[in-house]
């Protein structure tokens, strides 16, 4: 990977304020009549409400002026209060409503102040509604903003009535107090908005429009519609975003050929990468080759230590296949560089098969490191009687609990925690900490309620099925999860099924095979920016692209499901956010200030170059400007910058292109738009070349098939960026007058291993 086509978006905490710049929207210079008998004084007028008529019916969601969802102000709003619940000004902007209402009264006669007050603070005021952006015509960033907004007929026809004498100090322009103070039809046709729902004051009077305004849109089906900004794309199968928790707010992204870069709070990627262990890494250009890097975590205390862990397929000197977990620590020299030659071994794992590596590597609130094994691979964990995941002397199929600041008296490299559950079991290895899991792909700590803390500290994983049920699991000590003898909540091995002896942990969530076939674990979402998504543990599968949430109701306890849908060009019709991703879902993350994101690709080869990151966003809701700011505290870089570049194209841009070009396709099935391959089950062959007829096969074939037959309808699209305008500010500022009331080179993607027809058969009758 060394052509610079993978770089990471900043998508600030707050969402800031574009320069605001004087256009002259409504310039009176004559007099032109449109064919339905309506006046304008200038083309440029009915240009600008002819785009609003043709965007207005997709475009009319709550959404800012300064482009953002509304949001719940942190303190009560003393002038513009009907939105002090919810909409799109905070204190500071109320006060400085305030303040020019009170300025623009100091001019209006004072046997008219109750009348015409009332209609200037309700004007002034539309900056605050949720539906500000609509009413102002911000929705479509190139077109200028109204320097009024959209008035419903009958009140602007009152107002004019009553207050005329006020537009020319609401509107701070010559020509259209000639025109428009003594012509009231003219003057309430240019604030006449297409669509009669959202003027003001209908806006606030339609039901539909209000009905759970800042809840997450759902769609008729129950379906949460959420929307999506690139962060990275070109990236070979990204099986991995981690954070160093060190307040420097990197992101590190693990490519499946062993390569880790850095992504910057500004977004760009360094040139040079964290780690590059491609010649070790055992990862092959196969579709769906589980093996491959898989795993990273960062100490607690990196920002002291340095140290960081990873975990990975190698093949030893036997050419026996194995899973590597190993510690290394940063270069002194560069905090950006990882020294290769720190390596220490911390534990090796013979994998019987090619798949079902498992890969998951956390700390969890304890300190101490958990690891999550595959079953060995096959179909159905034939190994033994009982199988490696119900063996508890075997390290495969289990979670491992270790503690890394320490070494064993019997000389291993760690230390085992003294409260292991397995500890006084000579039958059982004393690192397991839980067991009978089959291919647990991507597990993540819970960081709990930013307020009440709840639920801090629980795991969640996603355990891949066999070949009918995927679930996903909270972590118990001590606890088995049923593998072999369950599948999801059903019975898969009817004799281990039925022993009396098998207490098993039930998922709290499990679908079956009309819902996905591959799950891929996700994350609790705990970050700032989206706070309608607290608590919303959000997952989806690899093989369709499905993405979902589960919900713990508090009586119950029990988890209820949600679809989420992506691309609605109503619900993300906001600038900088797409409306499709690549199918095929490798993994979640989180950054250091708890966004969610995920990695996808469209085509899952390890060597691939089409994989992108992606950061969800609610639309119906943010948090308070202001509120989710924080200071990254500055590294020094050696390697070059490189900014990041978009691909996908916004929903803006779609919505600009020509009539002619089909709109892009709305996300009303809880699928992916766009299919794409992960990493999850795409792992590639390190830089010792091995022959593909000395290597394990690397998915069974029905698998491979698949996803290799779903892969190949799709290939990532070049996006190009769109400028944007600039706008006016809503209303001018006033004569002064004191105021007594207030103050990469590209790399060839190797072809394909050719394989005999006889091992092509054999792997069609393997099971996955």
């Amino acid at each position: 990977m060394d052509q610079p086509y993978d770089e990471a978006v900043q998508y600030t905490s707050d969402l800031k304020k574009p320069a605001w710049k004087e256009v002259n929207v409504w310039p009176c210079t004559g007099r032109s009549s449109s064919g339905s008998g309506v006046s304008f004084s200038c083309p440029r007028v009915f240009l600008c409400l002819s785009l609003l008529c043709l965007m207005g019916s997709l475009l009319g969601h709550p959404q800012c002026l300064d482009y953002g969802p509304p949001f719940q102000p942190p303190f009560h709003l003393e002038f513009c209060s009907a939105y002090e619940n919810f909409g799109c000004c905070d204190q500071e902007r109320d006060n400085s409503i305030a303040a020019k209402y009170w300025d623009i009264m100091d001019y209006i006669d004072p046997q008219r102040h109750k009348l015409c007050g009332t209609y200037i603070k309700d004007i002034l005021c539309q900056e605050c509604s949720p539906y500000a952006a609509h009413l102002y015509d911000a929705e479509n960033p190139r077109t200028p903003l109204r320097n009024l907004p959209g008035l419903c007929f009958d009140y602007c026809s009152e107002f004019h009535f009553h207050c005329r004498s006020a537009i020319s100090l609401l509107m701070n322009d010559k020509p259209i107090q000639e025109c428009c103070e003594t012509n009231k039809t003219h003057f309430c046709n240019l604030l006449h908005l297409h669509d009669e729902d959202y003027c003001f004051p209908n806006v606030l009077k339609n039901t539909a429009l209000n009905h759970n305004l800042g809840s997450v849109v759902e769609d008729r089906k129950g379906c949460l519609q959420l929307c999506l900004t690139e962060v990275a794309n070109g990236l070979r199968n990204p099986v991995l975003m981690v954070h160093a928790n060190d307040h420097t707010h990197r992101m590190f992204v693990a490519e499946q050929v062993g390569v880790i870069w850095v992504y910057l709070p500004d977004g760009s990627r360094l040139e040079e990468p964290f780690l590059d262990i491609k010649s070790i890494v055992l990862a092959t250009p196969w579709v769906g080759d589980e093996r491959g890097f898989l795993g990273m975590a960062f100490h607690p205390r990196y920002k002291y230590n340095g140290k960081f862990y990873i975990y990975y397929s190698y093949m030893d000197k036997n050419r026996v296949e194995k899973i590597r977990i190993s510690e290394l620590k940063v270069l002194a020299s560069d905090v950006n560089k990882a020294d290769p030659l720190s390596e220490r071994n911390l534990l090796e794992l013979e994998e019987p098969a090619a798949n079902h590596n498992g890969g998951q590597l956390l700390f969890g609130v304890d300190g101490y490191m958990y690891l999550f094994t595959g079953d060995g691979g096959k179909a159905g964990d034939p190994f033994g009687k009982f199988g490696n995941a119900q063996n508890k002397s075997t390290l495969l199929g289990k979670v491992l609990r270790i503690d890394v600041d320490g070494k064993s008296p019997n000389g291993k490299p760690y230390r085992i925690p003294p409260d292991n559950p397995f500890v006084s079991d000579p039958k059982a290895r004393p690192e397991v900490y839980a067991y009978g899991v089959r291919n647990m792909w991507r597990c993540a700590v819970d960081r709990g309620d930013p307020v009440t803390k709840k639920g801090r500290g629980r795991i969640f994983c996603g355990d891949v099925g066999q070949n009918r049920f995927e679930e996903i699991d909270i972590i118990v000590k001590g606890g088995n999860y049923g593998w072999r003898a369950k599948e999801g909540f059903e019975c898969y091995d009817t004799k281990l099924c039925h022993n009396s002896s098998l207490d098993d942990i039930l998922p709290i969530f499990a679908y079956g095979r009309n819902v996905g076939k591959s799950v891929t674990g996700g994350y609790v979402y705990r970050g700032c920016e989206s706070p309608n998504l607290n608590g919303l543990y959000i997952f989806g599968d690899f093989m369709n692209g499905r993405l979902m949430a589960l919900q713990e109701e508090e009586k119950t306890s029990k988890w209820k499901k949600q679809d989420i849908c992506i691309g609605s060009t109503k619900a993300c019709a906001f600038p900088g956010i797409i409306s499709s991703y690549s199918k095929f879902i490798i993994s979640f993350a989180e950054d250091e200030a708890g966004e969610l994101y995920f990695m996808s690709t469209s085509y899952p080869s390890a060597y691939a170059p089409h994989g992108s990151l992606y950061k969800f966003i609610d639309p119906a809701r943010r948090a308070p400007p202001g509120k989710c700011k924080y200071k990254p505290v500055p590294v020094k870089t050696k390697s070059k910058r490189i900014p990041f570049v978009p691909r996908a194209k916004t929903v803006l841009e779609l919505l600009n292109e020509p009539s002619t070009t089909q709109p892009p396709l709305k996300s009303s099935t809880p699928t992916g738009a766009i299919p794409t391959v992960s990493a999850k089950k795409a792992k590639k062959t390190p830089s010792a070349k091995i022959k593909a007829s000395t290597v394990k096969p690397a998915l069974s074939g029905k698998k491979r098939q698949k996803i290799k037959a779903e892969a190949k309808q799709h290939k990532p699209k070049q996006k190009v960026k769109a400028a944007r305008v600039s706008r006016t500010t809503p209303a001018p500022p006033l004569p002064k007058k004191k105021s007594s009331h207030l103050t990469r080179n590209k790399n060839l993607l190797p072809k394909k291993a050719t394989l005999p027809k006889k091992k092509i058969e054999k792997r069609r009758r393997e099971s996955r």
